[in-house]
């Protein structure tokens, strides 16, 4: 093991797909001669060329059909996005294009192709620059939603997406690219839709994805002092969702908060309090807790910003009501 950032997890992952697989290339906004917007690309244009590491217009929606149809012909291609707010322009490509050409054509086109960028709030960006698309694309048969929280899990599911024959979106923070973590020298994946437990407990589950583990972990943390056991659950896929092990380590704790950075409506953590309650009903001590994102735009203001998005005292207070502590 070595200790790297976030954005060299990711950069690794691509660099040796990129090796390993003449048909990946990348494109997107600032990919190349900036070295990407958050330096993830940093020094591909170096080691493969123009053809291979390509910066295109601000043009979402131009250069993700060409992401598209180049799949279609096949080759591999990563997407970057800035932010998946501003892939908002290219949705059109994404929902009825890729995620429907496999359906569409009978089977007779494919399109394996990764659309990854940064998702969630970042500070003060204030509302435009700050949303959540998990859930969004997550609507869409078709297509396969990442979202990670650490530099391990992002290696090992970039280079699963990469090599997956499906279209993949794989969802990244601003806030994360400096991130730390273990990675191994030797070659791993991840395979997509298994969950990860973080943390073991007897007491409660906590679920969550992104940056929103930093929340769910400092809680199990500060809930161990009033002896109150967190067992939390790192969703890293969020379609396919491994809803199994979910249910599993509800049978085992009868208890379950899901922490979900986006608005409440129609959320992630919807789709899971609605399956665990028809799966495993009968072992709820305690209703389901969801601790999201407030019900509005997001402010730019630091205090409202703070004020909109999950926290350890909200996970806490939520812990010891459902414990009854």
């Amino acid at each position: 093991m070595r200790t790297i950032r976030f954005r060299e997890a990711i950069k690794e992952a691509m660099s040796e797909e990129m090796r390993r697989d003449e048909r990946v290339f990348l494109m997107g906004e600032e990919v190349a001669e900036y070295n990407g917007a958050y330096k993830v690309s940093q020094g591909m244009l170096d080691e493969f060329g123009p053809d291979r590491v390509i910066d295109t217009p601000i043009s979402e929606l131009g250069f993700t059909g060409i992401g598209v149809g180049a799949a279609m012909n096949g080759l591999r291609p990563i997407v970057e996005f800035m932010t998946w707010n501003f892939a908002l322009l290219a949705s059109d490509q994404i929902i009825n294009s890729a995620a429907k050409m496999l359906q569409m054509s009978g089977g007779q086109y494919g399109c394996p192709i990764v659309f990854r960028g940064a998702s969630g709030s970042a500070g003060q960006l204030a509302a435009t620059h700050s949303n959540n698309y998990e859930h969004f694309y997550a609507n869409t048969p078709g297509l396969k939603v990442i979202s990670v929280s650490n530099p391990y899990d992002a290696k090992g599911l970039m280079k699963s997406a990469i090599r997956d024959d499906d279209p993949v979106l794989f969802m990244e923070s601003e806030q994360m690219y400096s991130d730390k973590g273990e990675v191994p020298e030797e070659e791993y994946i991840i395979p997509i839709g298994v969950a990860d437990i973080k943390r073991a407990g007897t007491d409660v589950t906590i679920v969550s994805f992104n940056k929103m583990m930093k929340v769910a972990l400092n809680s199990a943390i500060e809930l161990e002092k009033e002896d109150i056991s967190a067992e939390v659950i790192d969703l890293r896929t969020i379609r396919p969702l491994d809803y199994q092990m979910i249910i599993d380590s509800v049978k085992k704790t009868n208890r379950l908060i899901i922490i979900d950075e986006a608005p409440p409506f129609a959320s992630i953590s919807s789709e899971i309090s609605h399956v665990v309650q028809r799966r495993a009903f009968d072992y709820l001590d305690a209703p389901i807790v969801r601790i999201n994102g407030q019900d509005t735009p997001i402010a730019y203001s630091s205090s409202l910003v703070e004020a909109y998005l999950p926290n350890v005292e909200k996970v806490v207070k939520a812990a010891k009501e459902i414990t009854y502590s």
